[in-house]
């Protein structure tokens, strides 16, 4: 009986979702400017509760928790200082020139600037890497699906069930998610984000209230949180035992740092909403660049509030498993805040809290389908078979790519969910993120020099560019060895080649695995963006620009 108001909880909520975005539907969607930026008539509140839903993916749900669970502290919330500084940079830089170009896609802007070479190689990028990003995320979700079914049965799932559980619950989400999106465009998905965003906040609360009593208040978090990094908010990364050159490698090398927040997070946050279809899709849907610029720094200003909450949870979550100790605690942090949603609160609640993280899946979901359905359509269909399509045609095509594109992140959903079966202790923030961090700072810096020069870069010159800002960030991040090690395995049998590489001053032994030469800077994901932009801006402008490529 107990698991019915569970059940009801959950089914009230797909049926509410489903149903406003379907009723959006009516009436609209009928050409591509209505389909994909809502004929530019949606408030601009509307327009901030979506960007708050796209950005808090199941990943954030779960993930950021299992950040503050593991650090038991704040200093992942840094970076939200960062997304602030970069969202007033997009909203007075980039939100303009779209509005002008009255652009669909946004990377018209590029051809407009450079030509079709740079907005088919930026498209593509995006393409590529929202696909794998936001797959990667979907699976997030399904998270709790396995914990319920394993609470349940009483008995832990084995890889094999755990990976069919993974993937029937991606492609029920998916196929969700993609009959309201196919059929109303970005006004279903703006209006369900909506609603999205009001179960996930009071999903929050309700788990903040129920962890704050289930450790006692401030008395009991107290006489856990005693170590000299509990509750901690700023972190410098710097050691004053070291020198300045040991310093600037150490704080490259960590993820969260005040450094991390004040450049690397400006950067980051600046390519995910001033250069992705995703996020800048639903800024167009705004009046005009004044309401999708306030409705775009508000966000930033959330951000701050939310990141703490997500992070406070965790930390209370760290302090209530150590007062009550649990046996079968999941050994994955993501999974911990989704084991106490489905083992400590009462019916109804329990589904409230499932439904908050199905509802940061969907929200997320539905504009990456979205985005990379427009994008694909507007950059590719139309120019290459869509010539002369009248617009019922090219509506059709759009819907189409939505659904293909669905099968796609379902597809990639599953994969990461058997990878991450076999990797139990992957943490799921730094995955997400490490994703687009090699391929976004290319695109970041096209968009800079195109909106900061007006005579520097070419189609030829910026793709050289991208290329070098690619391989300068794989470097910095140790992928070529990664590689090497993913192919090679774990192995004390030195072989001839690792040798070379070795005395060559390539490589160093670490562990039977081989790494980046300590005398290269090993950078982490929140600098990646930040170093592929500078190398590609950098590049791009030795040249001048050129007769666009026919």
């Amino acid at each position: 009986m107990a698991y019915l108001w569970d059940g009801f909880a959950i089914l009230a909520y797909f049926a509410l979702v489903v149903g406003v975005g379907l009723r959006s539907a009516r009436h609209h969607g009928q050409n591509m400017r209505d389909f994909s930026v809502g004929s530019r008539q949606l408030p601009w509140w509307a327009v901030l509760a979506s960007i708050v839903a796209a950005e808090l993916s199941a990943a954030t749900f779960l993930g950021t928790p299992g950040e503050g669970y593991h650090l038991r502290n704040f200093t992942y919330a840094q970076l939200a200082i960062g997304t602030i500084i970069a969202r007033i940079i997009v909203a007075y830089l980039f939100i303009r020139p779209f509005y002008d170009h009255n652009v669909v896609s946004i990377y018209e802007f590029l051809q407009i600037r450079f030509g079709k070479g740079t907005r088919d190689a930026a498209s593509a990028v995006f393409l590529v890497t929202r696909l794998l990003a936001s797959g990667t995320r979907l699976y997030v979700a399904a998270v709790v699906v396995v914990l319920g079914y394993e609470m349940v049965h009483g008995a832990a799932a084995t890889s094999e069930q755990e990976i069919w559980i993974y993937g029937g619950a991606v492609v029920l989400v998916t196929a969700l998610t993609t009959l309201y999106t196919a059929a109303g465009g970005i006004r279903a998905v703006v209006w369900t984000d909506v609603i999205q965003a009001t179960v996930m906040g009071g999903a929050v609360i309700y788990a903040l209230v129920s962890l704050w009593y289930g450790v006692g208040g401030w008395a009991g978090a107290q006489g856990v949180l005693n170590q000299p990094h509990d509750l901690q908010v700023f972190d410098s990364g710097v050691d004053h035992s070291k020198g300045v050159i040991a310093n600037v490698y150490g704080i490259l090398g960590s993820e969260y740092t005040i450094w991390a927040a004040l450049l690397g997070s400006v950067f980051t946050t600046m390519a995910t909403h001033g250069t992705d279809q995703d996020m800048v899709q639903r800024m167009l849907t705004a009046k005009d660049h004044h309401k999708s610029r306030l409705a775009l720094v508000l966000s930033g200003v959330a951000d701050v509030p939310i990141a703490m909450g997500f992070l406070f949870i965790g930390v209370l979550l760290a302090v209530f498993y150590q007062l009550h100790p649990d046996p079968h605690l999941p050994v994955k942090n993501p999974e911990v805040f989704a084991y106490y949603i489905l083992h400590q609160l009462p019916p109804g609640a329990r589904g409230l809290l499932i439904a908050g993280v199905l509802a940061t899946a969907m929200g997320s979901l539905s504009t990456a389908l979205n985005a990379l359905a427009t994008s694909f359509t507007q950059d590719f269909w139309v120019p290459i078979w869509g010539r002369g399509a009248n617009e019922h045609r090219v509506v059709s095509a759009v819907r189409w790519s939505t659904v293909v594109f669905a099968a796609l992140l379902a597809l990639v959903g599953t994969v990461t969910a058997a990878v991450v079966v076999y990797s139990p202790h992957a943490r799921i923030i730094p995955v997400v993120l490490g994703i687009f961090g090699y391929t976004y700072g290319s695109l970041l810096g096209i968009f800079l020099l195109g909106l900061t020069t007006k005579g520097r870069g070419s189609d030829r010159g910026n793709l050289i560019g991208m290329f070098a800002g690619f391989i300068g960030v794989a470097i910095l991040s140790g992928l070529p060895w990664d590689l090497f090690n993913a192919v090679r395995g774990q192995s004390y049998d030195i072989s001839g080649n690792v040798v070379h590489l070795v005395q060559g001053g390539w490589a160093r032994l670490d562990n039977g695995y081989i790494a980046a030469p300590t005398w290269l800077v090993q950078i982490e994901f929140p600098w990646r963006v930040m170093f592929g932009t500078i190398i590609t801006y950098a590049v791009a402008a030795c040249f001048r620009k050129e007769k666009p490529w026919s």
